[in-house]
């Protein structure tokens, strides 16, 4: 996974019925609606981060977002990017659990809950799984819209 900001981008539309769908164009399993188009906004973070746990234990690649203007966007929260950047390193360089496990000197168990989006992990753990795989984790802080 190159260097990216991890928020992805949504849609929102009125049905016929007047309920509000909000869907992911880079992530089509994730998806939810309300009554009010703040309704459907509330529930996208939790989602997405479904969506894309659901890739993890697919074993699949993450879908990277895409720069769409115009539309909402839902941000990651910052140990949530930090794993799935893990997740993702791991399977660019063909590393499994237990490998890294033993590289990082911990159960593979750990490996595991690095893994899993809804586990509080140690932020540093995660950037010491990462800098094994020969990446490095960067924070930036943006001013808010």
């Amino acid at each position: 996974m190159a260097s990216t900001t991890l928020s992805y981008p949504f849609e929102v539309r009125e049905d016929e019925g007047g309920f509000f769908l909000l869907t992911f164009p880079d992530v089509p399993e994730a998806g939810t609606d309300g009554a009010t188009r703040a309704e459907a906004e509330a529930g996208a973070l939790d989602s997405l981060l479904a969506a894309l746990g659901g890739y993890i234990e697919a074993r699949r690649d993450l879908p990277l977002p895409s720069r769409r203007r115009g539309a909402g966007r839902a941000v990651l929260p910052p140990l949530v990017a930090a794993k799935l950047a893990l997740y993702q390193a791991m399977r660019e360089e063909g590393v499994t659990q237990v490998a890294l496990a033993k590289r990082i000197g911990r159960d593979h168990k750990e490996v595991r809950r690095l893994l899993d989006l809804d586990h509080r992990s140690h932020i540093g753990l995660v950037e010491d799984a990462l800098e094994q795989l020969g990446r490095r984790l960067v924070v930036s802080v943006e001013k808010a819209a």
